[in-house]
């Protein structure tokens, strides 16, 4: 069984290789967010990354996640941390769904169709329009989710006109390749899709590209949001 420490050490771990990774690559100071990919752990391990300043957390499966973060938000009110946390909702989304996830997170990196878009706004309070990425399937494999690249500008104008929702940027799973220039290949033709988008009026500053395999890769590129999971909280549970 993980314990705090562990959990700790390996989080700690994380932040000082992306904090490498981006002196390596001339990036500045703080313009990687992390995002720690919680799914599948228990609660308790949320609530220690709380406890030292972790404030981004992504879930895949809305039940669990929902369960999660009323549990969280009760034990950092009882234990006085004031710092709202960031949700990330990082499944597949399904429309019957939407009112959920538009209800209870912070952002959704997953958006790949009008359909979706377009509950996820009517179910968003519009006090607080919600952050949303573009899910693209750059590489067109048929078992990944996402849109196909000749789509993307199309639904990029649509989450525009929409008013309860903010349209942030782009987020691509790739395939998992070991090379390193590989990876960066990748990961530069999606930072080259939304530097196109915003050369025709968008205004997009968010790239979700790299998890613990290629999280180098992704920062060299100009990842500004990496989602790790295995390397923080180790291997999921059955």
């Amino acid at each position: 069984m993980q314990t705090a420490d562990l959990l700790h050490q390996r989080y700690l771990k994380t932040r000082e290789d992306i904090a490498i990774f981006s002196c390596k690559h001339q990036r500045q100071n703080n313009t990687v967010r992390l995002v720690a990919v919680s799914k599948r752990h228990p609660a308790w391990k949320i609530i220690e990354l709380a406890r030292i300043g972790q404030i981004d957390f992504a879930e895949n499966y809305l039940q669990e996640a929902v369960e999660k973060i009323t549990e969280v938000k009760e034990a950092c009110k009882s234990e006085g941390i004031t710092t709202p946390l960031q949700w990330h909702f990082i499944g597949h989304i399904q429309s019957r769904k939407c009112r959920e996830i538009a209800e209870n997170f912070d952002w959704v990196h997953t958006v790949e169709s009008q359909k979706v878009a377009n509950k996820l706004n009517q179910h968003r309070n519009a006090a607080k329009p919600l952050n949303v990425l573009i899910q693209l399937n750059l590489q067109e494999e048929s078992t990944k989710s996402g849109i196909l690249p000749v789509d993307l500008d199309a639904l990029a104008q649509h989450i525009q006109s929409l008013n309860n929702l903010k349209l942030r940027g782009v987020m691509i799973i790739p395939k998992n390749e070991p090379d390193f220039e590989t990876q960066r290949a990748v990961f530069r033709q999606c930072r080259e899709r939304l530097n196109a988008l915003n050369q025709t009026g968008f205004k997009l500053d968010q790239l979700s590209m790299g998890m613990s395999g290629d999280l180098e890769a992704a920062i060299a590129e100009g990842a500004t949001q990496v989602r790790i999971g295995t390397a923080i909280f180790g291997p999921r549970p059955d």
